[in-house]
């Protein structure tokens, strides 16, 4: 294995000092700009290598940036991921992301491993409302570390967050569907501890309320974000003594699930049942009958997250700024609920 070649190795080579080839790798004003062309080159004819952790280490930055997700193998966190990216590169920012796959411990430990890791900065989904990563959380902010929410956020004072109105997002959905002739509309609720899934069902609710409709506890089921949880969900809910003739679901995962059971049952869609979920993820609208969904808009989440962080390092003094975004949801009308269309 060949010797790594270092800033010494350099300045012997050019005749120079090490301290000399240290300020012109790292642009110091001081140097001259024919000194630090002639160091530039010779450090890439070399193959020289810089020392991030050291260089970071020194300056207090590693342009690294934190992105905390609960999974990867989800189209909107792909996307949000992807539009992070998208922003920070170009500012010579490094993302480096973490899953939690909805475990509080493995939460921790990522925010405690970044952290260490002397990121600049972390984005993040959060795992659930809860007070076990309280801890981490303080950790993140005495170190001085912007931390910025999205999607799924938690109320910590002086952290900014990026999220959706998911409160217009789950009355918009379910307005349709009563503008379709449904009447009786039952919703397919995420976690409520997560905000995100509270506002949805609050949505659901006010919309009944304000055209005149009665809201039934017996029509909201609780499922997690998966085809076979819409399954179940729809079995439960066909046994009812008064059947929903609709599903506004938080998940499209859940709608897709809920619709190959109402097949299955012979239960024709949408003249008899119509369904509407949330996420606007890419099989919705490639599907022979294509799923309405509210979309979240994860890739304008992604470069409006990275934004604020980037307000956030821009600023000379140490006071943050608490910054609260919020995107406009937008309803994608489908064959799964247009009835007047179809």
């Amino acid at each position: 294995m060949s010797e790594k070649i270092t800033i010494y190795d350099i300045a012997k080579k050019l005749n120079i000092t090490a301290a000399t080839v240290s300020r012109a790798l790292n642009n110091n004003p001081k140097i001259k700009e024919s000194t630090r062309d002639l160091v530039i080159k010779t450090a890439a004819s070399m193959n020289y290598k810089q020392n991030k952790l050291a260089l970071a280490l020194k300056s207090g930055r590693s342009n690294n940036i934190g992105v905390i997700v609960p999974r990867i193998d989800s189209n909107f966190f792909a996307s949000v991921i992807r539009g992070i990216e998208e922003e920070l590169q170009p500012h010579g920012y490094q993302v480096i992301i973490c899953q939690t796959h909805e475990d509080l411990k493995r939460e921790s430990e990522n925010l405690y491993t970044l952290i260490d890791a002397q990121v600049d900065g972390i984005l993040m989904s959060v795992t659930a409302v809860s007070t076990e990563n309280d801890a981490a959380f303080r950790n993140v902010l005495e170190k001085n570390v912007p931390l910025i929410f999205f999607d799924r956020s938690k109320h910590i004072d002086g952290v900014s967050s990026v999220t959706i109105n998911d409160f217009k997002g789950g009355y918009i959905a379910t307005k349709h569907l009563i503008s379709e002739g449904c009447r009786c509309i039952a919703h397919l609720s995420g976690d409520q501890s997560l905000e995100i899934f509270k506002n949805r069902f609050l949505g659901y609710k006010q919309a009944l309320l304000d055209n005149g409709m009665l809201f039934k506890e017996e029509y909201v089921v609780s499922v997690k974000s998966s085809v076979e949880a819409g399954k179940n969900a729809v079995e439960t809910l066909l046994q009812l003594e008064t059947p929903p003739d609709a599903i506004f679901s938080s998940s499209d995962f859940a709608a897709l699930g809920a619709i190959q059971e109402l097949k299955e049952r012979n239960i024709s869609i949408p003249k008899e049942f119509c369904v509407a979920g949330f996420s606007n993820e890419p099989f919705t609208k490639f599907m022979e009958l294509s799923i309405t969904s509210v979309d979240q808009s994860p890739l304008e989440m992604g470069k409006m997250s990275a934004r604020v962080f980037l307000e956030q390092v821009d600023k000379t003094d140490t006071i943050k700024i608490e910054k609260k975004v919020v995107l406009a949801p937008e309803l994608h009308i489908r064959k799964s609920s247009s009835r007047t269309n179809s």
